[in-house]
């Protein structure tokens, strides 16, 4: 022996330094560091008996060239016990994991599936059909459709019947990131690859998005110079961290989304003619609401459940005459704008039925004076205001251009046909937020 370790010469009871230079028998009984110094074969995980224990040890040859130098012994549990107790360990913790995944897939599935998707128009349900083949493969999908349409909605049902679904969904607005940050938005980058950059670097959203789905929003806002990048990654599935040299490999699905023409776009030099049929591999196009008037009471009356269920309040219920002003409308926000409509008209209701004078002013511009209203006004019409009346109907009609602008002020203001600098005037005097409840405000 050469070298001998000071808490097995305790264990031996002998003394560690005295043992140098002896026959590994001689010192260890039972030992077969000899025999392995022999025949070269490395001995792991082997019962060993030692003072009437059974330990679980390792004989490990050590080699220069193909001679045997040297044997590495090492006792890896001192007692058979502990080994049986470590598996039962690693079968417990194998169990929670899988419990987990479970729990994870559940909470899942109950927020993202295509249950959520309401619709009983011939359009969406022959749409729903082609979206539960999508989620049979993992090929690229490409989702157009106005905004407030339901896209995202779509690629979450998507990822959540795929083989896909207990691994992560990763969400990127391809609008809403300054293109000077969207690639390392994307590949992530080192410690130090530029000013301001994380100290110990950070992953992209393709990295994270490994053995998942990362979902491209607003794909027809990505810039030309990012494309061919992006172009790269989907048909290698490797890319580099800024400021790094090593190729990182993930296996994501892609789904990408817009509300633009992409195809318009090619000949305009303002998308890749290469990138778009990579994109368009599986095309999902969502009709807006307006060309499928059907599904707008089932999908307000399934936006009403959500929205009672999450304040705790009692059922609520719409009156045929408020139903056939919401499906007159055009809904020029779709889905996003309906949900406006109806959180307006819950957090001004009084009783727990929504009648037409309940819904916002716009919706009822020609609608005459209901039982309803005229038993609230009684006969007492001198205290009606024009003023208020005027004000009102103000009021709902900024609501409305914002809306449909998804809060871009300058959108909204070329809706009214107003000054950008006279909107937020407007806006101020009638305490309207500058933002549409989720944080985002768009000048």
């Amino acid at each position: 022996m050469t070298h001998f370790n000071k808490p097995y010469g305790k264990f031996l009871n002998v003394d560690p330094e005295k043992q140098i230079g002896k026959h590994c028998t001689e010192v260890v009984e039972n030992s077969r560091m000899h025999i392995v110094a022999k025949t070269g074969i490395p001995e792991i995980n082997h019962s060993h008996l030692i003072k009437g224990q059974n330990m679980v040890v390792q004989r490990i040859p050590i080699k220069e060239g193909d001679k045997v130098t040297a044997v590495y012994g090492q006792v890896m549990f001192k007692n058979t016990k502990d080994l049986t107790k470590l598996a039962k360990k690693l079968s417990t913790l194998e169990t929670k994991v899988k419990e987990y995944e479970r729990e994870l897939l559940s909470l899942r599935s109950r927020r993202f599936t295509f249950d959520n998707i309401v619709g009983v128009s011939e359009s969406m349900l022959s749409l729903k059909q082609e979206a539960i083949k999508a989620a049979a493969n993992s090929f690229t999908v490409l989702i157009t459709g106005e905004s407030g349409t339901g896209k995202e909605l779509f690629a979450h049902a998507i990822h959540s019947a795929s083989s896909r679904k207990v691994y992560p969904f990763v969400r990127l607005n391809c609008s809403a990131i300054p293109k000077e940050l969207i690639e390392s938005e994307l590949f992530g980058y080192e410690k130090g690859a530029f000013t301001g950059a994380s100290s110990s670097g950070k992953k992209g959203k393709f990295e994270l998005a490994d053995n998942g789905t990362i979902f491209l929003d607003e794909i027809g806002d990505m810039s030309l110079d990012m494309q061919p990048k992006l172009l790269r990654v989907l048909e290698d599935k490797e890319f580099t961290r800024l400021g790094g040299t090593a190729a990182v490999h993930s296996d994501f699905r892609l789904i990408a989304a817009t509300n633009q023409n992409l195809e318009e776009m090619v000949p305009e030099k303002r998308f890749r003619l290469d990138l778009f049929y990579r994109l368009n591999v599986i095309s999902l196009h969502i009709p807006p609401l307006r060309e499928r008037r059907d599904d707008i009471i089932p999908l307000a009356r399934h936006l009403l459940k959500n929205l009672t269920e999450n304040v705790d309040i009692s059922e609520i219920s719409i009156t045929p005459e408020a139903e056939e002003l919401l499906k007159k409308s055009n809904w020029p926000g779709n889905t996003r704008e309906l949900q406006n409509v109806l959180e307006r008209t819950l957090s001004a209701l009084e009783g727990h039925t929504i009648y037409p004078e309940d819904l916002p002013f716009y919706l009822r511009r020609t609608l005459p004076p209901s039982k309803k209203r005229q038993h609230l006004i009684s006969l007492d019409t001198d205290k009606i205001s024009l003023k208020n009346v005027h004000e009102e109907a103000e009021r709902e009609a900024l609501l409305h251009a914002l809306t449909s602008a998804k809060y871009n002020k300058q959108q909204a203001s070329k809706i009214l046909g107003i000054h950008r600098t006279l909107l937020y005037k407007k806006m101020k005097k009638h305490n309207i937020p500058l933002h549409d409840g989720s944080g985002v405000s768009t000048v």
